[in-house]
């Protein structure tokens, strides 16, 4: 690729130089003729300027990639070639009226679209992906999201695909004179191109209705393979219940006649959320007890919710430009979030939710690909679909709701979809309705969509005896990060409460007198240093900071193990309870580490040893909520903790404090892994959920003594567990192991559910996750294996991400695991770019680790950079990362 061309192609989208359209298109009326090879597009625009004419005519570009162009016409009269120009990227011409019809015809090879994006095959059947630039592999058109169009869509198709699917609802179908057959579907809602769906294929469908606020029935459908009809049961009563959800939380009832859903094997995301039709990748959708684990099922609800919670915000109301991806995506995982908490356990969820920041988004922040939840810049938008984007979105959302109250945030997001209804808007639209709706000023709040970074609070404490006072000041700073050396103080909620030294609750009262009577209070900070003073305190208190995790920040306060230990028993804010006993457990292993480094004998504290003991044997009601107290902070949490990062070090001493307790506590684990066996027949609810998790964590402790009898145990759950949650579970730990039995059991599995796709991704990953010194070898064999294809996203993701996020493998001081991913991240590229940058993403962090490992990664990327046609996805975050 010569240097001009590198250079328009890896070309920066900056912000600041946005332009509203030229052009609008009032509707669209496409027809389809489906081929594998080669099928035809027809569509017919109706284009009206949007700018005042006086000045002439503007420039219409329409985006296009890889079309075969075979008519255009303006007004019904073919257009002179010397009228308009075709690029790689566009077409583009000035039309002669303000107001005209543009119908184009195209032809496109679904077969030959390995990136999945446009309209693709997928296990023989046609599918489409629009977001975020996808329509323009499907036809000449203005892909921009702020660009909002009612859509009339005809397919027509051999009979071989009986089921022809669109946008909206359904008004014509029949058969052709060739012996073809067609459908007609026409959706009244504007809508920008990335919303568009097409499927066709033979596809069985499950059918229900959902009656909605306003009495109106609404068909409900899933789309499945024929063999897996019988696993959508828990999708269908999902959306149920996130359709009543909605309308009860939000006031949103669902606006079409049909609501429909499409499971397909290959899909680069998790799902999407087309107008009235979502396309669902298969995990996202199939389950039965014995083929599906309780976080499946879990991980359907949710991403069912979030899909259809998208039909208003992001669909009635969308996003102007791709820089604002998060007023949809962050405000609708703070939705399913939202919805999650209610239908399971709200404590666990918030922890489930945090532990994703923390472990994954956090790290986000403090890396090369660092960016706000608003970016200023890109050069490939798929890049930008991130933790950022969707989860630290969702946290700014969930301060703004802290901050005005859950009354205030309905009063806001009541006048944000009544305002904006039908319209592509901005984050600063959604938090002026915000500000309207309450009478409040966020000016200063807005930072967060503008400043990357985790932002660090230090926090100090005093406590006056004599006049009954305490005193909490707190710091605030955010580090550097790419092209924001220097950050201003942001708006923080801080939710705080003040225990006794017997555990118990205080009362809290602010000098100030501005707010009183509560146990816990929200602090409001927005200088760079603010202290507040507590009065009435009779003797001093063991502050609870940050509870509910009210803000997504980094708290630095020097508590003792004794007060530790105090919040773990005592803090009535389960957020809080687990964190101390992470934060506890962090310190303790951070200080192995240091031992494992200097070469000094490990031993463990007792009081810890004791905490964990009385954690194990309590009781708890929430059994869920005592597994996730159980567990030890991620190893990639832990090396945030770390100037250089030693994954090597860092893996040791965690398995060091595991395999104590274990060996300690064999009898009470076993204890609680018999008294929690499953009574009955597989459950969902929650009691069930949550003795299956405690169970299986106390077999996950027990696994680490690699004993004979632990390894019996764990092999008569696996043969004889009568669901997929504790199948998994024990196959997890006997591929932990140098057992013979782990062999066995990977084999066995394997035949037994060689046929079914999604549990072959399991099988691929639990491998690829194996903390076995072989496993990159293991890893590099099941590349050949028969059911390895690596133009399948899942299965890519299975078995090469998971060897990619297994922290110690990947990271062995060879080097192995570094040159292992960089071929597979070049060898993917070429066929799907999107899903070899996630894979490329590995390295960005590699300046935090030591010089052997820095050099190491730093090789690889500079190999990968060197290949020649790199795509723009892979190249901006290879660059990015280099500088």
């Amino acid at each position: 690729m010569d240097d001009h061309r590198r250079t328009e192609l890896h070309k920066t989208v900056y912000l600041k130089d946005y332009q509203p359209p030229d052009w609008l298109v009032d509707t669209v009326d496409l027809r389809f003729d489906l081929d594998e090879k080669a099928t035809t597009v027809r569509s017919i625009l109706t284009v009206r300027s949007n700018h005042d004419t006086g000045r002439g005519m503007r420039p219409f570009v329409l985006n296009g990639r890889r079309l075969t162009l075979n008519v255009l016409k303006q007004d019904g009269r073919p257009l002179d070639k010397a009228r308009y120009r075709v690029d790689d990227e566009a077409l583009s011409f000035t039309p002669s009226s303000a107001k005209f019809v543009l119908e184009i015809e195209t032809v496109i090879d679904p077969s030959a679209n390995t990136e999945l994006t446009g309209l693709y095959l997928s296990s023989g059947n046609f599918c489409t992906q629009c977001e975020a630039e996808g329509f323009r592999r499907i036809t000449y058109y203005p892909d921009r999201p702020d660009v909002l169009a009612r859509f009339t869509t005809t397919i027509a198709a051999n009979k071989k695909y009986p089921v022809l699917l669109s946008n909206g609802n359904l008004t014509g179908s029949g058969d052709l004179v060739d012996g073809r057959h067609f459908a007609t579907w026409h959706d009244p809602f504007p809508k920008p191109a990335y919303l568009f769906a097409l499927i066709a294929g033979d596809l069985a469908r499950v059918q229900d209705r959902f009656t909605t606020m306003s009495r109106r029935p609404i068909d409900l459908n899933i789309f499945v393979q024929h063999h897996n009809r019988d696993k959508c049961t828990h999708a269908m009563e999902s959306l149920k219940q996130s359709m009543k959800w909605d309308e009860e939380a939000y006031g949103r009832e669902y606006d079409l006649d049909t609501f429909m859903i499409v499971a397909v094997d290959d899909f680069n995301m998790g799902a999407m959320e087309n107008k009235g039709l979502n396309v669902f990748n298969s995990k996202y959708v199939l389950a039965r007890p014995e083929t599906a684990t309780d976080s499946d099922y879990q991980g359907i609800m949710g991403v069912v919710a979030h899909e259809y919670f998208h039909n208003w915000s992001g669909d009635r109301v969308t996003c102007r430009d791709w820089f604002q991806l998060s007023l949809k995506e962050g405000f609708t995982v703070f939705r399913d979030q939202q919805f999650m908490e209610d239908m399971t356990s709200p404590g666990v969820q918030r922890i489930s939710d945090v532990a994703v920041l923390r472990n994954s988004q956090f790290r986000e922040d403090a890396g090369p690909m660092a960016h706000p939840v608003r970016p200023d810049s890109y050069v490939e938008i798929n890049n930008f679909y991130t933790l950022t984007v969707y989860n630290k979105g969702a946290e700014v959302i969930r301060m703004m709701r802290t901050l005005l109250g859950p009354a205030g945030f309905r009063k806001g997001t009541d006048l944000y979809f009544s305002r904006h209804d039908g319209q592509a808007v901005t984050t600063d639209d959604f938090v002026r309705a915000m500000e309207d709706a309450n009478s409040v000023d966020l000016a200063q709040f807005k930072l967060w969509y503008s400043q990357a970074g985790t932002p660090e609070l230090s926090v100090t404490r005093s406590y006056d005896a004599n006049a009954g006072t305490y005193t909490l000041t707190v710091s605030q700073s955010c580090p550097p990060t790419p092209g924001q050396p220097d950050k201003k103080p942001m708006h923080i909620p801080l939710a705080i409460g003040l225990l006794g030294k017997n555990g118990g609750e205080l009362d809290l009262k602010l000098d100030s007198g501005s707010k009183e009577g509560s146990k816990s209070l929200v602090l409001e900070l927005r200088k760079p240093q603010e202290s507040f003073t507590f009065v009435d305190i009779p003797a001093e208190p063991v502050p609870s900071l940050l509870r509910h995790f009210s803000a997504p920040v980094k708290v630095k306060l020097d508590l003792t193990d004794e007060e530790r230990l105090l919040l773990m028993a005592h803090d009535p804010d389960e957020f809080n309870r687990w964190d101390a006993g992470q934060q506890y457990a962090a310190k303790l292993i951070l200080e192995l580490v240091q031992d494992v480094q200097d070469g000094k004998p490990l031993a463990l504290d007792n009081r810890f040893i004791d905490a964990f003991r009385i954690t194990l044997e309590s009781g708890m009601k929430d059994k869920s909520f005592q597994a996730f107290a159980l567990s030890m902070p991620a190893e990639t949490y832990l090396a945030d903790f770390m100037e250089i990062i030693d994954p090597s070090a860092i893996h040791e001493a965690r398995r060091f404090v595991q395999e104590t307790l274990a060996a300690v506590l064999k009898q009470p684990l076993l204890a609680v892994y018999s008294a929690h066996q499953d009574p009955g027949p597989y459950r969902i609810d929650q009691e069930s959920i949550g003795r299956r998790s405690l169970k299986n964590m106390a077999l996950a402790y027990l696994s680490l003594l690699e004993d004979g009898d632990v390894c019996d145990l764990c092999l008569r759950q696996f043969r004889g567990g009568g669901n997929m949650t504790d199948v998994l579970a024990a196959l997890i730990n006997l591929a932990n192991n140098e057992c013979h039995e782990r062999d066995d059991a990977l084999a066995m599995f394997y035949g037994t559910w060689k046929s079914d796709p999604l549990i072959m991704d399991k099988w691929f990953a639990i491998q690829a996750a194996s903390r076995l010194s072989n496993t990159l070898g293991t890893v590099k064999k099941l590349l050949h294996h028969p059911a390895f294809n690596i133009k399948n996203p899942n299965r890519v993701r299975a078995l090469i991400g998971s060897f990619a996020s297994n922290a110690v493998r990947f990271h062995d001081p060879s080097g192995a695991g570094y040159a292992f991913i960089a071929e597979q991240v070049i060898a993917i590229d070429a066929m799907n770019p999107q899903i070899a940058a996630r894979l490329v993403s590995a390295f960005t962090l590699w300046k935090r680790y030591d010089a052997k490992r820095q050099s190491l990664m730093r090789g690889q990327l500079e190999r990968i950079l060197s290949t020649p046609s790199l795509s723009k996805d892979v190249h901006e975050i290879v660059t990015k990362s280099l500088v």
